[in-house]
């Protein structure tokens, strides 16, 4: 036994390790600290899908992947999509990734974007996608601004809703409501089987279909003998025989007794 498990556990660490490399092989990291690996290893629920948001006004529609190719354009991470002629414009790569961790959000930096042309010194776009949690089952994915009117420091701002990041709730059953879940599920198994039993089997009809019928027909007879038997007292409960007081007047003369034949003759 010992040795199995110093067998097994290698095993399970290489798998962790190998799980955690498939997680993270697509997003480089730029600061590769452990804390940013832990904050990208939340998304892994969301990786290999395409979330989209539109902003009417601009006539663009924006597409995102967590750690994947957004439109079908290598390494980005987000893409902006021109409704009228198809351009993608890249807004940031996941191979220049930053992850910030709260206690229910995670904040996604993509960076190294196409340059802008006219705005912010013609520097590179960069996107922050802000994924908060979310009860919900469906990711909602959604455009917040476009901080593009400084000359530098600009970037897209995006909200996405998702139960991945949500914390983990541990359960708190106390040992005395497990026992009693045990003592209702066998309960139920115990009623509804024998219900099935006397029914099927052996033919009973109306209240004698229910289990040990007469025994818990004599259950409160049976209880009140126990509680009797307990609680009260058992004692002889005849009136007790009293001391005869003597009587101050004779009792009257008693028969004088013959002894004559005992005389000899």
């Amino acid at each position: 036994m010992l040795l199995s498990l110093r067998i097994i556990t290698p095993l399970f660490v290489l798998l962790a390790g190998v799980q955690a490399e498939l997680i993270t092989k697509n997003c480089k990291l730029i600061s590769g600290s452990d804390s940013d690996k832990n904050a990208l290893n939340l998304l892994e629920p969301l990786t290999n899908q395409n979330f989209t948001a539109e902003k009417p006004e601009d006539g663009y529609v924006y597409i995102f992947q967590v750690c994947g190719d957004a439109g079908g354009m290598k390494n980005a991470g987000l893409v902006q999509k021109d409704k009228k002629d198809g351009k993608l414009v890249r807004i940031g790569n996941y191979n220049q990734t930053r992850a910030i961790r709260g206690s229910d959000w995670v904040l996604l930096f993509y960076e190294g974007g196409d340059k802008y042309e006219n705005h912010c010194s013609q520097e590179p776009r960069r996107a922050m996608i802000m994924i908060s949690c979310s009860t919900s089952t469906k990711n909602a994915f959604s455009v917040v601004l476009e901080d593009n009117q400084k000359d530098q420091g600009c970037y897209y701002l995006f909200e996405l809703d998702s139960n991945a990041v949500c914390p983990v709730i541990p359960s708190k059953l106390s040992a005395g409501s497990i026992i009693l879940i045990i003592v209702f599920c066998c309960l139920a198994v115990y009623l509804t089987g024998g219900f099935l039993y006397q029914r099927l089997v052996v033919g009973a009809k109306g209240v004698e279909q229910f289990p040990n019928y007469a025994f818990w027909s004599e259950i409160g007879n049976l209880s009140a003998d126990g509680c009797d038997f307990v609680c009260r007292s058992r004692g002889n409960r005849e009136e007790a025989p009293t001391y005869r007081g003597v009587a101050t007047e004779p009792l009257g003369e008693e028969q004088e007794e013959r002894d004559d034949h005992l005389l000899p003759m």
